[in-house]
This record gives structure tokens, sequence and C-alpha cells, in this order.
């Protein structure tokens, strides 16, 4: 039985002050049936693993360098972010290939280096809107999990979130069946590639999800947990996510 996951990236957003919103969730969701995970900028990794320390809140990074140390100037290393407390690391967000140019080879290195370092691998994949158009969707996905994916992920040591890059941010969101396709999918090509253990995966919908929309995404087959965004950032919005979860 895959448990389920209510993952939120902060991304450029939040301060100490923030902090404010995880303590109201901590309280609201002091035992959750479902694993919930906040990503905060780096700058907040230390002081909110300190706060969710012996609460079941897990904390992430947003990125990570695919060396372990060395001299690159302002990139943090999978090790350190672990050291400060992080559980997990999202590998491959949309807004990284697109404003980073990082390739699914990139990519790959990033979700070796969080498993090395000890972390789960939250591996981001998703089609543009001109790929959607264009009935390439299914090519584009086929593609990024064969090469984004490491050889040596697994059920326990990586994720895969799917986020259409024309859904994020943006306030529309793939109809179920866009969205069961695209899982179901994602679940075939785990399956051929890693046999029963591609079963483990847990797989995310990420792309605009809300407190309005959570219940009918969660009972698409396949999907295991959402990765949110904009609605991560206030307790009042992604709280009735984590509890459509726990309901699905």
């Amino acid at each position: 039985m895959r448990r389920k996951l209510a993952a939120g990236n902060w991304k450029m957003n939040g301060t100490k002050e923030s902090l404010g919103e995880i303590e109201t969730l901590m309280a609201e969701h002091a035992s959750p049936s479902v694993d919930v995970l906040i990503c905060p900028p780096a700058t907040l990794v230390a002081t909110l693993a300190d706060k969710a320390e012996g609460h079941a809140l897990a904390v992430g990074a947003q990125d990570c360098h695919t060396n372990e140390r060395g001299a690159h100037t302002g990139d943090l290393s999978a090790p350190m972010l672990v050291d400060a407390g992080a559980s997990y690391i999202i590998t491959g967000h949309s807004e990284r290939r697109a404003d980073h140019g990082e390739s699914d080879a990139d990519v790959c290195a990033k979700s070796e280096a969080a498993i090395a370092a000890g972390a789960v691998a939250v591996i981001c994949i998703g089609e543009t809107l001109e790929e959607r158009e264009s009935g390439s969707t299914l090519d584009v996905i086929g593609g990024q999990l064969d090469g984004s994916v490491p050889d040596n992920a697994t059920g326990a040591n990586a994720v895969i979130a799917y986020e259409p890059v024309w859904a994020i941010g943006t306030g529309k969101v793939p109809t179920t069946a866009q969205i069961a396709e695209v899982h179901a999918f994602v679940r075939s090509r785990l399956a051929e590639r890693f046999g029963d253990e591609g079963s483990a995966f847990r797989i995310l919908y990420g792309g605009s999800v809300k407190a309005s929309n959570a219940d009918e995404i969660f009972a698409v087959a396949d999907v295991d947990g959402a990765l949110v965004g904009g609605a991560s950032l206030k307790a009042a919005d992604f709280g009735p996510i984590i509890t459509a979860l726990q309901n699905a």
C-alpha cells in the first residue's frame, strides 16, 4: 500500500515570519494519516526542521547541486541540505528546467545526488501547452521519465510528480481523464523499467491544486497525492487539501 503524500513547494516565498503558517498547520494536523511535506526556501530549511522535530511534518528542499562539495558559489549540495534537516529534495521542477536550462541528464544527476545523501528525490516531469496541443504529451513524459529517473530509484527513495507546465500557477487544470491518462502511463512505464517495484512509486499530481478541486483529483486512479505550489503557503489553503487526501 502506497502511503499518500501532500507536498508543498513554497518556491521563492517565505521568511521566518511565514513559519507561523506551519505552526497552525502542525496544530491542525498533529497526526495525519498521510505524509505531509513542506519544501521552503533553503534559508528556512534548518529553522523549519527544528520547529517540526517530533512532529509528523517532513521538511524538504527545492533543489540541490549534483556534487557533494566544491567550488560552486551559491549552490547547496544534497548532503548539506540533509544535514540542515531536509528529508526530501525536489529535482527537475519545470521552473528549474526552464529558468536554468536543466536537462533530463541534469535532473537525473541531481536525483542520484539526493538519493545518495539519504533524501527522497521528488522528480518532476510535465509537458508544455505546445506539447499538449501537438499530441506529444506521452512522448514527452516518457522521455523525461527515461532520462530523469536514475536506475537505482525505488519507491522508497523517489517520488514522481507530474506537473503539466501549462497548469502551474495558471488556474488551468487538466480534465480528470487527462490526469488519469498520464498517471496510468507513468505507472506502466515504471513497471516496464523497474518490474514489481514500479507499483511502489508514489505518483503525485501538481498544477493548480486547491481545496475546491482536490477531491476530484484525488479520486483519480494512481494519483497518490499532490505537489502543491501557491496553495501550500497558507494553512487555511493547504489544510483542506491534506484533509481531502486523507479522505480519498
